[in-house]
């Protein structure tokens, strides 16, 4: 299902990433498929006829249900933080590490954003799509960005860190994992960013 340009949501959720949302960015030099959704058929067919997959960027431990199939259906390199690797997410091809920013691409930069996990990162495509995982969503019923605070499996005050780390970085849409979705222009989104923080300070 189309988001946006050229991200879709890929559907076809899996009972082992605990129903996790995946997402793919279609890219000239080549997809990228955003945290892990069931192998099935159909979803294998549309990825070939779209190009394949280069990347499957995870963006911690939970997310990951069947990274090892499509790994080994299309070549494609996996990402993982080395904090959250472990003896079932240990043969990854690029593995990340350290507390910097990695540039994947002038397009693609993966931010280390540890609190839900040691190890959990996110993906700002483009300046523009940021790709969270379970470190942020949008919350219907608060009508703002969150984090999940019963949620937190690492460290609720590095996860504070994490989101105000955020607020230095430009982008419109928030692509969660869990949680809704969000769209707003940079400036708004800000300034939501900001109101996450102060909520979490209070948590």
């Amino acid at each position: 299902m189309p988001i946006a340009d050229a991200v879709f949501h890929c559907g076809y959720h899996a009972e082992s990433s605990y129903g996790a949302a995946s997402y793919l960015i279609l890219r000239p030099s080549g997809n990228v498929l955003v945290d892990s959704p069931r192998f099935a058929p159909p979803l294998v067919k549309r990825l070939e006829e779209l190009g394949g997959i280069r990347y499957l960027y995870l963006t911690h431990r939970d997310d990951v249900a069947d990274h090892v199939k499509f790994h080994e259906h299309f070549g494609c390199d996996r990402l993982l933080h080395t904090d959250d690797m472990n003896s079932a997410i240990k043969a990854i091809e690029i593995p990340i590490s350290g507390s910097e920013p990695v540039s994947l691409a002038e397009d693609l930069l993966i931010i280390p954003t540890p609190g839900h996990t040691k190890g959990h990162t996110v993906l700002l495509y483009a300046q523009r799509f940021l790709f969270t995982g379970d470190h942020l969503a949008w919350s219907q019923g608060l009508e703002q960005l969150i984090a999940f605070r019963r949620a937190c499996w690492y460290s609720w005050s590095e996860q504070l860190k994490s989101m105000r780390s955020l607020t230095d970085y430009s982008f419109e849409w928030v692509l969660p994992g869990h949680g809704r979705r969000h769209h707003a222009d940079a400036k708004t989104m800000h300034q939501q960013m900001q109101n996450c923080v102060s909520w979490m300070e209070q948590q």
